[in-house]
């Protein structure tokens, strides 16, 4: 009978969102251990592996690397490896499709296969610690559509009676925060409020009433860079 330690092992591991001081030793560990590192993107990788001195060989996995690379895991997990599972920064499978590689290996490998998390940075729960809200009872809608369904995600967020949490790249967050401007109230009981670049040099936090958030960023394109956490209040 296979025990957990000659059992192949497909590792969950979180990696830093920005500041690469923010990585457990368990993490460290696991790098280390592993036959194969399977990324999102093999520079990113590379650079925080250099940090820690560790070299192991790098395999592609991503939203556009196709059903092959995940074919490709699979094969390695069965020929009894140990890989490890990290995206660029944070927690794989938080809007990540790194879900849809652990869903493959249950569906397919089942307990030929010991999946465990390696907990640790993701900028949701980062965002929500210094914003002052309650973290009790929220709804994370990870990256909104691009457009189609894109629409009645604002509405949702309209009509929330919980915190709404969602990210959004440099490229859309101007016209996020006009909708939630346009759809939310102007009578002060909802604010917006905007993390941004959290852990790195230039981390920022901006909150406000939906329109005043709105005009900051429009008034300040020198900070429409990196990635956003959007809070919205209730």
């Amino acid at each position: 009978m296979e025990t957990f330690e000659t059992r192949a092992t497909l590792s969950i591991v979180a990696t830093p969102i920005g500041n690469l001081g923010d990585i457990t030793l368990r993490a460290l560990q696991i790098l280390k251990d592993a036959d194969v590192i399977a990324c999102e993107d093999t520079r990113v990788t590379a650079k925080l592996l250099a940090r820690y001195d560790i070299q192991k060989p790098l395999v592609i996995f991503h939203a556009q690397s196709g059903p092959q690379a995940g074919r490709r895991i699979l094969s390695m997990l069965g020929e009894g490896k140990q890989v490890a599972l990290v995206t660029d920064a944070g927690t794989p499978g938080i809007s990540d499709p790194g879900s849809e590689l652990v869903r493959a290996v249950r569906d397919q490998m089942g307990n030929a296969v010991r999946i465990e998390a390696i907990p640790g940075p993701a900028a949701i729960t980062a965002a929500l610690s210094i914003s002052g809200v309650s973290g009790n009872d929220f709804t994370f809608l990870g990256f909104l559509p691009h457009k189609k369904g894109r629409l009645t995600t604002f509405k949702e967020i309209e009509a929330s009676t919980r915190t709404c949490v969602f990210y959004e790249s440099p490229h859309r967050i101007e016209k996020a925060l006009a909708s939630l401007a346009e759809i939310l109230p102007e009578d002060g009981n909802r604010k917006v409020m905007v993390a941004r670049e959290i852990t790195k040099i230039h981390e920022s936090f901006i909150e406000g009433a939906p329109a005043e958030v709105a005009e900051y960023f429009k008034t300040h394109p020198t900070e429409i860079r990196g990635e956003f956490v959007v809070i919205v209040t209730v």
